[in-house]
């Protein structure tokens, strides 16, 4: 009988399998490298947009041709810069002028051009 437990014990012993592993290093480090494809993937090209388009904004001058996020397309005719407001001139015969949100600004179609 003692032989019988005897190897039993050493069958068991033989038999172990290696632990799973890695401990907490092991979860965690697929959450950070979906994180970081994630980061470099979504947010830094999202990053270098807001700040293209917050540079254009900054430089934007009075008959700018642009456009809004609404689809008009106008002439600046005046900045409001304490307010962050553009003076947009949509109708040249009627000289229809609208206040937009200097953000709500997507693009600028014609830059003004400079007589020299």
């Amino acid at each position: 009988m003692n032989l019988f437990l005897l190897q039993t014990a050493v069958e068991q012993t033989t038999n172990t399998q290696p632990s799973q592993g890695g401990g907490i290093f092991g979860m965690l480090l697929p959450m950070i490298l979906m994180f970081g494809v994630i980061y470099l993937m979504i947010l830094k090209p999202q990053q270098k947009q807001k700040k293209e388009h917050q540079a254009m904004l900054n430089n934007l001058k009075i008959n700018d041709k642009v456009i809004t996020s609404s689809g008009i397309i106008g002439k600046i005719t005046n900045i409001k810069e304490d307010k962050n407001i553009l003076v947009i001139r949509v109708d040249e015969t009627t000289n229809t002028k609208i206040e937009f949100q200097k953000s709500s600004i997507v693009g600028v179609i014609e830059k003004e051009e400079k007589n020299a």
